[in-house]
């Protein structure tokens, strides 16, 4: 059976790793698009590593208690970490 190397399943840093690194992740307005919002992640020292569709992550999350739901959100991103960030 043939694999097509171009589908691979991206490789996410562990989360312990992620809180090690993480410094911020804050919701902001897409660049290219204004009716779309992203949640950018940082590092400790403030650079930009990756960022998330906010609607795509809200979605994700489904529905949790309004106290609970950013810690929800911060978790999910956390454990998807793209190893490439290591690469910046």
């Amino acid at each position: 059976m043939e694999t097509d190397m171009s589908a691979e399943e991206p490789k996410y840093i562990s989360f312990e790793e992620a809180v090690k690194l993480v410094g911020a992740i804050q919701e902001e307005e897409d660049l290219d698009d204004t009716d779309r919002r992203v949640l950018t992640v940082y590092s400790k020292d403030d650079k930009e590593l990756c960022w998330f569709d906010f609607e795509e992550v809200m979605a994700a999350v489904g529905t949790v208690e309004a106290g609970q739901r950013k810690e929800a959100v911060q978790n999910y991103i956390l454990n998807r970490i793209p190893d490439w960030v290591y690469e910046l």
